[in-house]
């Protein structure tokens, strides 16, 4: 199967440690009133403080929705565009880790789309939203870079994996000074997802020569770089260097996507509230080594990228999840009867996402449950 080549990217990418303040003549072209999409922790921080005297300096009004309080909800986007309505705004700033700027795209996209936002889920989003500015404070999501949002529908228990080419941000703003604040378990989680989707896209059908590209370079540069931010977050090369791989990676799973352990992730998410990037990590090193036979040539080409032995990539995705601490199941405190329960649905939620369907070699069901299984087995609690 052949996919186009062309790399999809937002309209403008400002990089750098003052990147912020040089989009600001672009962000300001955006619209007349801003609404910005944060959490309660971003809302209260320096980081918010600098884009608003930036807006105020750039004259554009803004109101400020700081009501996105972990992973995003259809309830959430649902007030966020009553917010957008009643203060007559006219494009969004999504600010903070992926859930806010997941929530400033699905925001914009709702405030124009017809229903609501769970009546898009498997459906590409095709309307003229307003335009959306994506300014990320952890290296991970990619959200910044990509046309996916993922929002919960909260009724049906599920993560909503929803997409469309007008998702994509119109601007993207990479500053690594904006993270340096991250707690480790933060830095981990992010950079772990970032790691996530660069190998995933390297394995993907969908795969190009562009994205394998890139994908390489986010993995050298998160294998290299996360110990490192880890232990010292005041690393600015270490911070800088994840930064970009995160855009990177989003940049690969944008135009190549994701596989199975995505797929097999959102559903640990939706139904017991872990965060996204610890979500996958607790399932990357199973999944990897699930389709080590299938792309064998990949795994030797990412082992000798990190320079280690041709079959020593999948142990040291292992050792860097030690070094980030990364929490079994057990530890997330998730009862083993409930994981156990949850599997069946779980197992068809993955299949139902369409992520499995990229991977190297086919899954099903079956394939997905045993994996499960072999998760629950070794890492939730009696």
């Amino acid at each position: 199967m052949k996919f186009d080549a062309a790399l999809r990217v937002p309209g403008e990418i400002f990089v750098g440690a003052d990147a912020l303040s040089d989009a600001m003549p672009v962000i300001a072209r955006c619209g007349r009133k801003a609404l910005v999409v944060t959490g309660p922790h971003v809302g209260r921080s320096v980081m918010m403080q600098r884009l608003c005297e930036l807006l105020e300096e750039a004259r554009v009004e803004y109101v400020t929705f700081d009501g996105i309080t972990g992973e995003p909800t259809d309830q959430m986007i649902a007030t966020g565009v009553r917010v957008y309505r009643d203060a007559a705004c006219d494009f969004c700033i999504g600010i903070g880790g992926g859930s806010p700027l997941d929530s400033a795209k699905a925001i914009a996209a709702m405030t124009v789309c017809e229903g609501k936002i769970a009546d898009y889920n498997g459906r590409v989003i095709d309307c003229d939203m307003p335009a959306v500015v994506a300014i990320p404070t952890t290296a991970g999501t990619g959200s910044e870079v990509t046309k996916f949002t993922i929002v919960t529908d909260t009724r049906r228990g599920i993560k909503m994996l929803l997409k469309g080419d007008v998702l994509l941000p119109d601007v993207a703003v990479v500053d690594y000074t904006l993270g340096t604040t991250a707690p480790p378990s933060v830095t981990a989680a992010t950079g772990l997802d970032a790691l996530t989707h660069a190998v995933e896209s390297l394995l993907s059908q969908r795969a190009t020569p562009a994205t394998d590209e890139l994908a390489v370079s986010a993995v050298k540069r998160i294998m290299k770089y996360l110990p490192v931010a880890y232990r010292n977050g005041d690393n600015a090369e270490a911070r800088e260097q994840l930064a970009i791989a995160a855009m990177e990676a989003g940049v690969c799973i944008n135009n190549s996507s994701v596989t199975v352990v995505h797929g097999m992730s959102r559903p640990i998410g939706a139904l017991f509230h872990v965060p996204h990037g610890i979500s996958n990590a607790i399932l990357l090193a199973d999944c990897l080594a699930d389709m080590e036979d299938a792309a064998g040539d990949k795994y030797t080409l990412l082992a000798r990228a990190i320079g280690v032995p041709d079959d020593g990539f999948v142990a040291a995705v292992k050792e860097l999840c030690r070094v980030c601490e990364v929490p079994s199941l057990q530890e997330l405190g998730i009862d083993k009867e409930a994981f156990e329960a949850a599997i069946p649905k779980m197992s068809a939620d993955a299949i139902a996402s369409g992520s499995p369907a990229n991977a190297p070699k086919p899954y099903t069901m079956a394939d997905c449950q045993k994996l499960y299984i072999q998760l629950g087995v070794s890492s939730v609690r009696s």
